[in-house]
């Protein structure tokens, strides 16, 4: 039996700034304001921060302003007592909450590699229509196999779902959504975060469990290679109900490799017994099990 470790999610609720904020609180400084409204949770609100001859008053806590001019452009910062703290963690590898745009989600990066697609468009969006594409509707039971931020177990309770079991392998990675106030609704009971490799502890669910299953996994790499294995993909089939659809996210790998990479994917899901089809607008497979076994 595999131990599965349930992980209750406790929202750090402290001011967060980027550059982009930190530009209009200098920006108001110069214009002689005294008061200033700005978003101090990356964008999901706004409120009044007030503005004096040598720093900005934010919830009350003192910034100078030469501090708010060398902060940078791909950091989040919290603000306490005393200063700003970057939202980074250095533990083997470098956890970085970056900042994507003045007034969206921010992405995960991983010793340089982000999670999220940003390029034409937001860690939001992107995530948003990976939910979509796997027709998540009200009252499903879904599987998110690797949390990172949680935005596709989020979109998934936007979207109506009954219940949601996610699963992140990396113990930094859920602490750094402690500190992203996108992250915020994982607290809500429906989701249910587990902390532990899913190619394990998709093992204690029943057949049929599951209405949708996300598979969003890392990119291939020597040490990922059990969530892109045959064996893990018949887990994955096992746990759907008949009828139910999983999105398999692929990306785009490398140009040596990356197609025949991708169809390597397409063809094992099909070896289990999925009928697939590639989505190039999600750059992933979506994923049909049938409602009765073909033979």
């Amino acid at each position: 039996m595999v131990k599965i470790h349930r992980f209750r999610y406790d929202y750090i609720d402290v001011p967060r700034i980027t550059k982009w904020v930190a530009d209009e609180i200098l920006e108001g400084s110069r214009r002689g304001l005294e008061s200033l409204n700005t978003t101090l949770d990356l964008g999901i609100s706004s409120e009044t921060i007030q503005l004096a001859c040598d720093g900005a008053y934010i919830r009350g806590l003192f910034v100078p302003y030469n501090v708010l001019e060398e902060i940078r452009h791909d950091r989040v910062y919290e603000v306490y007592e005393g200063g700003l703290v970057e939202v980074v963690i250095r533990s083997g590898h470098i956890y970085i909450l970056k900042p994507v745009a003045k007034d969206t989600a921010p992405t995960l990066e991983i010793d340089g590699i982000h999670m999220h697609r940003i390029v034409d468009i937001t860690p939001w969006i992107d995530s948003m229509l990976k939910v979509k594409v796997a027709r998540v509707s009200r009252g499903h039971i879904v599987l998110d196999t690797c949390m990172g931020l949680g935005y596709t177990a989020i979109h998934s309770l936007m979207m109506g779902a009954r219940k949601i079991y996610t699963v992140e392998i990396d113990e930094n990675v859920i602490e750094i959504t402690r500190h992203n106030p996108w992250s915020r609704m994982l607290s809500d009971e429906r989701i249910e975060i587990i902390h532990g490799d899913v190619t394990r502890v998709i093992l204690e669910f029943e057949d049929g469990f599951f209405h949708r299953i996300i598979h969003d996994p890392p990119r291939l790499t020597p040490t990922t290679g059990d969530l892109y294995s045959l064996e893990f993909y018949k887990e994955l089939y096992r746990v759907l109900k008949p009828g139910g659809i999983l999105f398999h996210y692929t990306g785009e790998p490398g140009k040596h490799g990356g197609p025949k990479i991708v169809k390597g994917i397409g063809d094992r899901l099909r070896k289990v017994g999925f009928i697939v089809k590639y989505d190039d607008r999600v750059k992933g497979y979506v994923a049909f099990k049938p409602r009765r076994t073909r033979f």
